[in-house]
């Protein structure tokens, strides 16, 4: 940065040197007097006014002008800054002056009622479950922001667990501000190394042709190592880790997320009074490029384990030609609150393994939406999963905004209903109101087709 040049300081005047006349010199003092006639002939040139005289007038004109634009300034700031007239007053309301009692004391004032507002926590019983999160250090922020919205629409009124999972230990960082944002216990786990790696019969070069393929076909997350290892763990491990063990219901949680609608009941207990394993917000059709082979390897699970099909499925939400072919649909799994006990049934332990045993997390791009989803439709009876239309949710790109204005209102929702994406084409929900024979809901019409 350059230096900034600086000039001396003007000799500054007092006050008093702006009120008074300027003093004689020494010289006008020494002079004798003389009379004027006689001083008009001995130097003409003095008939004019002394130029010290005449710069003291010039000095004293522009103190008077100054003065008079400093009054004109000082009159229109105090004329900009008072009140109109026509403009309400405020003297005699409950906030300005409290209400008096009869022997002339001020009331003491006294909080909203009740019924005009939510209770700080729901009372009632409250299920075994937690919110979990799989995170690095460097996502804090991220999930910050998440946190932030799921206990000021949810969580600040039931104060339930939350636990955060790593590949890598978590730092203090992350421990502070999470644990500062969670209105319950924060627990904080490592994931053991042979959850998060190659298996061993996975061939290492035939996994890495598949990467660079992927990479050169510009396929999202193609060329992912971190990605392949997320997905195989999303599916088989995170409800298997010591932590999760103590409970029975999760609901996962991502980074950079938004809730946009109060949530004034607890989802947990919902699910459980309603006999629901799984739930979501938004669905959509899978990109068949990462899968190629997947359908062709649950058809073989199947016939090999028919034991695991639930008999009221919903083979008609994922194959429109009863089963011989996959039509994509899946729920987005970066939302989900389940029941931790079906996916460490049986069912779901042979499912898993039977897919993982194939290769497809790491000889294709397999993620954890299709294979939960798929898990879902096949193994547990339709009315079994459940649609949050209430929770209104946000992972980039796409948004779940509730139809109809009225629920938008009452919940207090700060989300579009021109993002929602549920009757976009993309979107699988029409199939699943087809499904269970559902008529669209209230103010469906005026959403985005």
């Amino acid at each position: 940065m350059r230096p900034v040049e600086t000039s001396p300081h003007p000799v500054a005047r007092r006050p008093s040197d702006l009120l008074s006349p300027p003093t004689p010199s020494a010289a006008d003092k020494l002079e004798p007097s003389v009379p004027s006639k006689k001083r008009e002939q001995s130097s003409p040139q003095q008939s004019q006014p002394p130029a010290p005289a005449m710069a003291g007038s010039q000095r004293y004109l522009r103190y008077i002008v100054f003065a008079l634009v400093c009054l004109l300034l000082l009159f229109f700031i105090s004329s900009s800054s008072s009140v109109p007239s026509n403009w309400p007053s405020y003297a005699n309301s409950p906030a300005a002056s409290p209400e008096k009692a009869q022997d002339g004391s001020k009331q003491p004032t006294s909080a909203n009622p009740a019924a005009d507002l939510p209770p700080a926590t729901i009372p009632g019983e409250r299920m075994n479950a937690t919110f979990v999160t799989l995170a690095r250090n460097s996502d804090v922020w991220e999930i910050a922001k998440s946190i932030r919205h799921v206990e000021d629409r949810f969580n600040r009124k039931f104060h339930y667990d939350w636990v955060f999972l790593n590949d890598a230990e978590f730092n203090d960082e992350f421990k502070r501000v999470t644990t500062a944002l969670v209105s319950g216990t924060t627990k904080y786990g490592k994931i053991p190394k042979e959850h998060w790696s190659f298996p061993d019969f996975i061939d290492q070069d035939r996994a890495a042709k598949v990467r660079q393929q992927m990479k050169e076909a510009k396929i999202i997350y193609g060329d992912s190592v971190s990605y392949r290892h997320m997905c195989r763990y999303e599916s088989g491990f995170f409800f298997r880790h010591p932590l999760m063990l103590d409970y029975e219901w999760y609901w996962r949680v991502e980074p950079s997320i938004d809730l946009f609608c109060d949530i004034d009941y607890d989802t947990f207990k919902y699910m459980a009074d309603h006999k629901k394993k799984y739930s979501f917000t938004l669905s959509l059709y899978e990109y068949i490029e990462t899968i190629p082979t997947l359908w062709d390897t649950v058809k073989n699970f199947t016939a090999a384990h028919p034991e695991h099909v639930a008999k009221d499925n919903s083979m008609g939400w994922v194959s429109d030609d009863g089963g011989e072919t996959y039509n994509k649909c899946h729920f987005w799994s970066n939302f989900e609150i389940g029941n931790l006990n079906w996916l460490r049934s049986d069912a779901y332990i042979d499912y898993f393994n039977h897919l993982d045993r194939a290769g497809g997390f790491f000889y294709e791009r397999w993620g954890d939406a299709p294979v939960h989803s798929i898990a879902a439709a096949l193994m547990l009876n339709k009315d079994e999963i459940h649609f949050f239309n209430d929770i209104a949710y946000y992972h980039v790109p796409f948004t779940h905004c509730p139809s109809g204005e009225d629920y938008r209102l009452k919940h207090k929702c700060h989300c579009n209903p021109k993002d929602n994406f549920d009757w976009n084409g993309y979107s699988c929900l029409t199939r699943f109101y087809e499904l269970h024979n559902w008529p669209k809901p209230v103010g469906y019409e005026t959403d985005p087709h």
